[in-house]
């Protein structure tokens, strides 16, 4: 898995860094916006940690530009702005988590994680599928022999067990 960590405060990066590829990340790191969004539009990357309050481009910045080229690299935002306001715009611009500073690793560990995981899911397939019988589960659509069999809810039920 290949994280990039912008983070413009040497020991929080450092921090960060460390960890992450104690984890067992490939890691990038950018010490400003511009560099950052730079190696994020040349690279693919599972996920990203951006601080808001960065050098030549900020960070809330950076995902509006990586969004507009429908790049969908999950993001968590670092900041140590705190307030709600400052949590949903950053949620609003294309943010996928928000953490404040300061932080334990293990919970930023926890979070990129989880933002790979729900990134990596596709779509789980809603149709069953056996001989000549297709069942649509959310639709409630079923079919057999290419003739459409209407169920009440609770014959359904029985049928999706």
């Amino acid at each position: 898995m290949r994280v990039i960590v912008v983070e413009d405060d040497k020991k929080i990066a450092s921090f960060v860094v460390k960890g992450l590829k104690e984890a067992g990340f490939a890691v990038d790191y950018a010490d400003n916006g511009s560099d950052g969004l730079t190696r994020a539009l040349d690279h693919s990357y599972d996920a990203a940690v951006i601080d808001v309050m960065l050098p030549k481009l900020d960070g809330l910045s950076i995902i509006e530009r990586l969004r507009a080229r429908k790049i969908l690299t999950p993001v968590l935002i670092l900041s140590a702005r705190r307030s709600v306001d400052d949590r949903v715009k950053g949620l609003q611009t294309g943010g996928d988590d928000y953490l404040t500073k300061p932080f334990s690793f293990s919970e930023l560990l926890a979070r990129v994680q989880a933002l790979i995981r729900r990134a990596s899911h596709e779509a789980e397939s809603t149709r069953l599928e056996v001989g000549d019988l297709s069942m649509d589960l959310l639709t409630r659509e079923v079919i057999r022999g290419g003739n459409k069999v209407d169920l009440r809810p609770r014959e359904f039920r029985c049928w999706n067990i």
